[in-house]
């Protein structure tokens, strides 16, 4: 039964390439992806920092090979180069794990220009290019068999971390919402294009989870306590909430689940 349930959850032999990996959810998945087994290609504007060593240090101790990368998802031309410097270095990579993101509140009629670049920018465009980037590589690697697409489709794996306001929009973060809006139908559309040739493409959307994104709405509000009070779960969600999901999307159990966008909220969609 063990090796059974190995086969589709384990991730021994994989290597994983990372975004947004060192702090809250981010952190969760990286922790979860190593503990299946899967070696760790992080991508990080700032290598040696406190939140990197601390990442790197939890990989080790999962007994998991950990790589560096710096890259600034703000940075177009680093973005495009990312993918060839990786597997000109030898690697080969299976799956690819989009956490990376950006943040920020204010009044729609006074949102910044500036911010809603920048969010859109890193929170979906750069999705896009990794992700059109891999898909070059991973199409030009024999991985589809007309004959049998069975054998090959979930060889590669791509997982987007969307949020519940993918479906349900909230206030003061309009740019925030809208990329990750448009992320749940980028899911969809890599997806129909790309899983019969081997790669599917999924999402996670996370509910209300307690890191520093949300620290601005965990203040013991009233608007706190009504937030808490839509959630079935009734607490904040953590990011070792998401390890289920994110192993489930990256292994073999996953392979004919494709464009999906699989809530993990405590019930708050289905209120």
């Amino acid at each position: 039964m063990e090796s059974y349930l190995s086969s589709l959850f384990g991730l021994s032999g994989k290597k994983v390439l990372i975004t947004g990996g060192t702090r809250g959810i981010g952190r969760g998945l990286v922790t979860a992806l190593a503990s299946a087994g899967a070696d760790i290609i992080l991508l990080a504007r700032d290598p040696d920092s406190t939140a990197v060593r601390g990442m790197t240090s939890i990989i080790e101790s999962c007994g998991r090979k950990y790589y560096i990368y710096p890259c600034d998802l703000s940075d177009r031309a680093r973005l495009l180069s990312i993918v060839p410097e990786i597997t000109r270095d030898g690697h080969e990579i299976d799956i690819f794990v989009h956490c990376g993101g950006l943040q920020h509140r204010s009044p729609a009629e006074d949102f910044p220009d500036v911010n809603w670049d920048e969010i859109i920018g890193v929170n979906l465009t750069a999705r896009f290019q990794l992700s059109r980037e891999l898909g070059k590589l991973w199409l030009n690697t024999s991985l589809r068999s007309p004959e049998n697409p069975a054998s090959v489709q979930g060889k590669k794996k791509i997982v987007f971390i969307a949020s519940a306001t993918t479906y349900s929009a909230s206030t003061e973060i309009p740019a925030y919402v809208s990329s990750k809006g448009a992320l749940g139908q980028l899911t969809k559309a890599f997806n129909n294009e790309w899983m019969a040739k081997g790669s599917n493409v999924n999402a996670i959307a996370p509910g209300y989870i307690s890191t520093e994104l949300t620290t601005a709405l965990r203040d013991g509000s009233e608007k706190e306590k009504n937030l808490m009070a839509r959630i079935p779960a009734a607490r904040w969600g953590l990011p070792s909430d998401l390890a289920g999901a994110i192993i489930h999307l990256c292994g073999k159990s996953s392979d004919y689940v494709g464009g999906e966008i699989h809530a993990v909220d405590g019930g708050f969609l289905g209120r």
